[in-house]
């Protein structure tokens, strides 16, 4: 299997932001060219490949893993947490993101995001977020994500972020073990999506991928 990380920088080359490709016959939609987004103090424009002989990435293009661990995940990965597509991710980051209310969520682990994510998302690998007294990092976690913490224990996500939430695609484990996660701990499943396609999806439609910079 080709180095991940050299093929999303490869990638990362090719999808960089920059200035919308305006004479591009590769549109997100009929009406939509592309998307352009203010987020985590970077401008982001969200855009497909122009390329029309570009092809899903070597690294993505596998239709065969290891199961377990690389099984096929459910459309519905808990009851009331919404799974969603790629356009209704657009319009997540267009909206709840964009103005302060969400969090779109990479639950990868570190090496994966660092090779190539989607703009505008935060490195959040579902690792950090096991339940149990053993881990440290949960409860600051949750602060961050809108939670308060109660007196009896217990948390309040009352004015908890939004969150969609991805991983590789729908062969890959980690942003569902990520909701259920802040499902065990209390957070609303109506506060929580899932974008089942994942990289694998978001790199099959040509869509923009950036390199983070840390």
């Amino acid at each position: 299997m080709p180095n991940i990380k050299s093929v999303f920088s490869v990638v990362g080359a090719l999808f960089l932001v920059a200035a919308p490709s305006f004479a591009q016959d590769v549109w997100i939609t009929a009406n939509t060219p592309f998307v352009e987004l203010d987020l985590n103090d970077q401008f982001f424009v969200i855009e497909r490949n122009p390329d029309n002989d570009a092809v899903v990435p070597a690294a993505f293009a596998k239709t065969s893993r290891a199961c377990p661990p690389f099984c096929v995940q459910p459309l519905q990965v808990a009851d009331g947490v919404e799974t969603i597509a790629e356009l209704e991710l657009l319009d997540f980051l267009e909206n709840a993101a964009q103005n302060g209310g969400g969090m779109l969520i990479d639950a990868r682990t570190p090496g994966f995001y660092r090779a190539g994510t989607i703009p505008g998302s935060i490195n959040l690998p579902f690792t950090l977020l096991t339940v149990g007294d053993n881990n440290p990092f949960l409860e600051p976690i949750l602060t961050r994500l809108g939670g308060v913490r109660l007196s009896g224990g217990g948390w309040s996500f009352a004015d908890a972020k939004e969150l969609a939430l991805f991983c590789n695609g729908p062969w890959c484990g980690q942003s569902p073990r990520a909701i259920r996660n802040l499902l065990e701990v209390g957070y609303p499943p109506e506060k929580l999506k899932y974008y089942r396609g994942g990289m694998q999806n978001w790199l099959m439609l040509g869509l923009t991928v950036v390199v983070p910079e840390t």
